[in-house]
This record gives structure tokens, sequence and C-alpha cells, in this order.
């Protein structure tokens, strides 16, 4: 498992923790918004994988298109 998707899999764990969210399986084909989060908890992840990793996939290009299902969330950041 490649540090990029231990960090965002781990950032969705403690962010349904602390919201009081019940997360579904966490797998590759999960659509994000059947993950059991809401918009306030993917600004959170999102924010502090910016922290984390150094980098917003989702401001760094005018063209990008927000994923839908978490193994595309990953690649994201992957790719960015």
């Amino acid at each position: 498992m490649s540090e990029i998707r231990t960090t965002v899999i781990s950032q969705f764990k403690r962010v349904a923790e602390e919201q009081n969210k019940k997360l579904t399986r966490l797998d590759d084909d999960l659509v994000l918004f059947e993950s059991g989060l809401d918009s306030l908890c993917f600004a959170i992840i999102v924010a502090r994988l910016e922290d984390e990793l150094g980098k917003d996939p989702f401001t760094a290009s005018e063209d990008v298109q927000f994923p839908v299902t978490l193994g595309d969330f990953i690649r994201q950041y992957e790719h960015a």
C-alpha cells in the first residue's frame, strides 16, 4: 500500500470518528457520497491532506473534476 493511500484512508477513518459518522467499507470502488461522510467531512479531509502531504489536487488545476470513488480520490493525490 502506498504512503499516500495509507494517509488518505487514515484521514477518512479519523474524520469519520471525530464527526460521529459511520463509514462503509473503504475500497477503491466505494462511491464517495455513499461512504457515510458529508461535505464538511470531505472539506476537513482535503484540508488535512494538504497540510500532511503538501498538495491539494483540487486547486492545482482549473479543469480538475471531483472524484467519484475512493480509488479516484486517492489517484488524484498520487498524481498531483
